[in-house]
């Protein structure tokens, strides 16, 4: 009786293993191609910052001889001075501002097209000047819009189509990836402590098929990767779906349901009172009250082709030269550069440092040049899947001896 309930219960099991390889199967031959793009543009990103430091180094500083001894500029005069000599026939959106003189500011052009249906009309301007604080000289240009890693970005993010809806066509597939993964976990799960050996590590020395090896490929790099392709998955959902970003905050929260809202802060004082001298006010609260942060952002005030609408000047400050996940946040009355409110790191909950650091967990950033390289690696070997995961399947209906040679599900 007692061996009739094994024999039972590993049926069930062998029951459970084929639908679930059945699963695995079908949603990998689906979506492949969308695997090894999104994960081959991914891999090629990681290290978008280290080689733009490298190309575009000789703008970073402008070299203004005895900088102690004179003024920077006004910000709205040096806005005028780049925008006369940008020809541009937009206004200037945003400035990013380093906490370091010797280095340059930067003009962010950018407009944003929301009718338009692919990535090149979607972004009519999107180009950076580095300026000259001090004389506001423009040092050096860069057309964001063109460059190899926003397009590869937007490819990433959307296959060039509008991110508005292009988002959902790869993340769609993202949670079908997320879904392979797991199934490939519970197909990898070895049977027994001796079929695990063949499961945590090459063992070729007497194999010579090309088809065991591939399988060996697919679901050892397959089992070592699904650790990191869960996380860079959910994190790459998070841009994609509201709902993925509400249950981040809502399980690192510990349960809130309501996020700060600092666009909600309005300002105080009428329009009537707004000068040119607020935008230098807000300059000189942020860098009294933040002295060591590697540098701020904020808008400029103008009115966008994507409409978007301000309620206070919000000032984005960045504490790290290499991540944005510890930022605070001074909001300024854009009418008169009173001081409305300060939200700093230290002030938020897990849940929302958890948001704030998603991006870099995305790419590896969080953790340095490491992390980047830890971030490229898995890319590359969720780009592998795809490919290893066909080769299986081509060679058991296609390929020679089809039937002696491999198991009958795979893995990851």
């Amino acid at each position: 009786m007692k061996h009739h309930h094994v024999k039972a219960k590993s049926k069930k099991k062998s029951l459970f293993k084929k639908a679930v390889g059945k699963i695995h199967l079908y949603v990998g031959l689906t979506i492949g191609a969308i695997v090894f793009l999104v994960s081959i543009t991914g891999a090629l990103y990681a290290f978008k910052a280290e080689v733009e430091n490298l190309m575009l180094s000789e703008y970073y500083e402008h070299h203004e001889p005895n900088i102690e001894q004179k003024t920077i500029l006004p910000i709205k005069e040096m806005e005028r001075r780049v925008h006369a000599q940008s020809g541009q026939k937009y206004l200037p959106h945003w400035v990013e501002i380093p906490l370091d003189k010797t280095k340059t500011y930067r003009f962010n052009y950018y407009e944003r097209d929301v009718n338009a249906w692919h990535y090149f009309d979607e972004f009519p301007v999107f180009m950076t000047y580095y300026v000259n604080p001090y004389t506001g000289q423009i040092v050096g240009s860069y057309d964001q819009k063109n460059s190899f890693f926003n397009i590869v970005k937007y490819i990433h993010w959307g296959f060039l189509l509008n991110s508005d809806w292009g988002k959902y066509i790869v993340g769609i597939p993202t949670i079908l990836f997320l879904v392979m993964v797991l199934s490939g976990i519970i197909l990898w799960w070895p049977k027994n402590r001796k079929a695990s050996k063949q499961r945590f590590w090459f063992q070729w020395k007497n194999i010579r098929s090309w088809r065991r090896r591939n399988y060996d490929l697919h679901t050892i790099v397959g089992f070592y990767a699904s650790f990191l392709a869960v996380i860079v998955t959910i994190t790459g959902l998070f841009y994609s779906f509201l709902f993925v970003q509400g249950l981040v905050y809502f399980v690192f929260s510990g349960g809130k349901t309501t996020f700060t809202d600092l666009e909600a802060i309005h300002n105080k004082a009428p329009l009537s009172a707004k000068t040119d001298g607020v935008y230098d006010k807000a300059i000189a609260i942020t860098e009294q009250l933040h002295p060591n942060a590697y540098g701020y952002t904020f808008d400029l005030g103008y009115e966008h082709m994507d409409e978007h609408e301000h309620h206070n000047l919000y000032v984005f400050v960045k504490q790290l030269p290499y991540s944005y996940h510890k930022n605070h946040a001074v909001i300024i009355d854009e009418n008169s550069g009173e001081l409305l409110k300060t939200y700093n790191h230290d002030e938020k909950n897990f849940g929302e440092k958890v948001v704030a650091a998603n991006y870099d967990i995305h790419v590896g950033a969080i953790l340095g040049i490491w992390g980047k390289i830890l971030a490229f690696i898995s890319s590359l070997a969720c780009a592998s899947l795809p490919v290893t995961g066909f080769l299986v399947w081509y060679g058991r209906n296609y390929g020679k001896k089809a039937n002696k040679t491999v198991p009958l599900v795979s893995s990851v």
